[in-house]
């Protein structure tokens, strides 16, 4: 996987992650979704690497990175600290700026990222991913019934951690035949790992709560993404079905928006790279 990257441990202040980096040119950092390492993007990032610098990192709690002990309000694993873990990981590479790209649960990241430290982020993909606050805030029955896994992972009453450690592969899904060999190796490491499930269903904690309280603070004060936001969503998942014009709703957290569509399944990186790979090469380089 990844030809040409380097594979390493950084240290970033209060956690150090594992991170796969290689390439020449603008940098652009992508960040995965649950429950992927930074591996899920190992058809893509060759194929960016042509002409960027690709940082890969796995988030905080997630793979390889540093697990953060669990608080009582779960903002060891809230969206911001995620962003200021990025920014840390720029500085260590030696990147001023970079263009960040995100993917299901890593979306909230670099949008918590465009927003808290503006002048470290050039450009702003979003995949398959509207704003927490918002999405939370027009839950309907519909939501509920398709993302009942938000509620059931970030609940604390009778945590998930139980449920999903009795058989990780039957919970999570997955194989090599879609994810490839040596990703879903990374991959199944990973979900087999208590630490790291207990950090996953941690991640929705802070979600319900720090993550939400954030996207509201902002959208009452109206604050908005300075830099181009790129939404992509697949066109086999339920984006639209959920939200009519995800599009739209971005249009109202950032002035320059552009839209865009994969033929694949939720997990594009893995389903779709070439297609996903030309989508964000188009944006990257406008």
């Amino acid at each position: 996987m990844f030809p040409g990257f380097t594979l390493e441990e950084i240290d970033v202040g209060p956690v150090r992650l594992r991170v796969r980096h290689g390439g020449s040119g603008s940098p652009v950092v992508l960040l995965h979704g649950h429950p992927r390492t930074h591996t899920t993007w190992h058809r893509v990032a060759p194929l960016l690497a042509e002409r960027h610098t690709v940082i890969c990192p796995d988030l905080r709690g997630y793979g390889g990175s540093t697990k953060p002990a669990e608080t009582a309000d779960h903002s060891g694993y809230a969206k911001r600290a995620m962003a200021r873990d990025v920014v840390a990981l720029l500085d260590k590479l030696g990147h001023e700026r970079a263009a960040m790209v995100g993917h299901d649960r890593g979306s909230y990241a670099a949008m918590r990222t465009a927003l808290d430290h503006p002048d470290r982020v050039s450009r702003l993909g979003v995949l398959d991913g509207i704003p927490i606050g918002v999405a939370l805030d027009t839950c309907d029955a519909r939501f509920a019934a398709r993302w009942w896994h938000w509620f059931f992972l970030g609940q604390t009453d009778k945590p998930a951690e139980r449920v999903i450690n009795a058989d990780p592969d039957a919970w999570y899904g997955g194989s090599p035949a879609e994810m490839g060999e040596e990703a879903y190796a990374d991959y199944s490491r990973a979900i087999h790992d208590p630490a790291t499930v207990h950090a996953m269903c941690e991640d929705y904690r802070a979600g319900l709560g720090p993550d939400r309280a954030a996207d509201d603070a902002d959208r009452a004060a109206g604050r908005k993404i300075g830099c181009p936001v790129l939404f992509v969503w697949s066109e086999r998942d339920d984006m639209v079905e959920l939200h009519g014009d995800p599009a739209a709703i971005w249009r109202e957290w950032a002035d320059d928006v552009r839209a865009a569509s994969v033929d694949s399944g939720h997990h594009m990186a893995e389903e779709a790279p070439e297609a996903l790979a030309a989508v964000l090469a188009d944006f990257l380089g406008d």
